[in-house]
């Protein structure tokens, strides 16, 4: 382990800590890039899998985890890129790269639609309110049948970039992590900004944000538009992952394993997406397997997935509030500093300010 003393500003704000950065993430990205080779076809499209919910991971980061919002329907504007996409590709004849983009847009259109007049809540009335929104969407879902195609949903064909079909896992899961590598970095660019840096000064406190000049209405709604925008575009990879969209997909219980996969992972870091999302899409595929093994009267319990997931969430928020991906930051700073590493380094603390208490 490393001791990193920070001696500028300009430590803060760089894209990596340190040198060594470089070769772990290098490291990293050589091995995601030849795991197709190595690994089963079926690990290969659950890989694709956890790139798509790790691009949304990062939308619902962004919004909730450093700005401070709450949201409990975000798999609604999962539908709208979804659908969005599917329909400029399939009837607008659109490229697949612009149709996805233009997804993105729809979604963070929809996503500032709503936050203009919603933000003017806080906490769990915020909450409630995109919880009610999520419910009207799916009302749009079910009944626009020009362009959802109703209850029945709508077929989603293969992609196709620029005229090469991409009919394999294989050249999914390039796809996916390739717009899974253009969102992280410009994530954290987005982070090292101006615009990151006021979205977290809010989440400490909005009073203090308020009085160093952060205008809060709108920074609140950038982050809605950005997170929406992510969103959307995860949206229109997950369509062609289903390869059929209909309203039943973007149900609550996807928007629960969203808001589970950041906590789980870590609020407040962008890791904490990539172990969210490991979580989230290999949990199902453990309990399936699990199912031959539990006698009936547990296995064939209706609701096991659900159960299980929200068990998952109130453990972790009992016991390691800070993920994942904070358990191993503890684990990491206590080899750091042995033998002088203390218990009382981690101890709770009230999370908000004293100018927090004079409301």
């Amino acid at each position: 382990m490393r001791n990193i003393f920070k001696t500028s500003y300009v430590q803060d704000i760089r894209l990596f800590e340190h040198a060594g950065h470089y070769f772990w993430y290098g490291l990293l990205l050589i091995a995601v890039f030849a795991a197709p080779q190595i690994i089963p076809q079926f690990f290969v499209g659950e890989m694709s899998l956890v790139f798509v919910y790790a691009i949304a991971g990062i939308g619902l980061m962004l919004l909730t985890g450093y700005t401070g919002l709450a949201s409990l329907g975000h798999a609604a504007f999962l539908g709208v890129g979804a659908y969005a996409h599917n329909y400029f590709v399939t009837k607008l004849g659109i490229p697949f790269p612009f149709a996805l983009v233009m997804a993105g847009f729809v979604s963070a259109a929809v996503g500032i639609a709503f936050a203009l007049p919603a933000l003017r809540m806080t906490g769990i009335y915020l909450a409630i309110a995109t919880l009610a929104f999520a419910v009207i969407l799916d009302q749009v879902f079910s009944h626009w049948g020009s362009v959802t195609g109703g209850f029945r949903g709508v077929p989603v064909a293969r992609p196709n970039l620029f005229g090469w079909p991409m009919a394999t896992e294989t050249h999914f899961y390039y796809l996916c992590l390739v717009v899974l590598i253009l969102v992280t970095l410009g994530a954290r660019n987005i982070l090292r900004s101006a615009t990151g840096r006021a979205m977290m000064a809010i989440r400490d406190s909005e009073i203090s944000a308020q009085s160093m000049g952060i205008h809060i209405a709108r920074t609140k709604v950038t982050a809605f538009g950005l997170s929406t925008f992510i969103t959307g575009i995860a949206g229109g990879l997950l369509a062609h992952k289903l390869q059929f969209v209909s309203p039943e997909a973007f149900s609550i219980i996807l928007s629960i394993q969203l808001l589970l996969m950041i906590v789980v992972g870590g609020l407040g870091s962008l890791h904490g997406c990539f172990y969210g999302a490991v979580i989230v899409a290999f949990l199902p595929q453990f309990l399936a397997l699990m199912k031959d093994v539990l006698p009936p009267s547990i296995g064939q319990i209706p609701g096991l997935q659900g159960g299980v997931f929200g068990l998952i969430l109130v453990l972790f928020i009992l016991l390691e509030p800070y993920g994942i991906y904070g358990r191993w930051r503890k684990i990491r700073l206590f080899f750091e500093v042995f033998p002088l590493y203390r218990r009382a380094t981690f101890k709770r603390q009230r999370g908000y300010l004293k100018t927090e208490r004079m409301r």
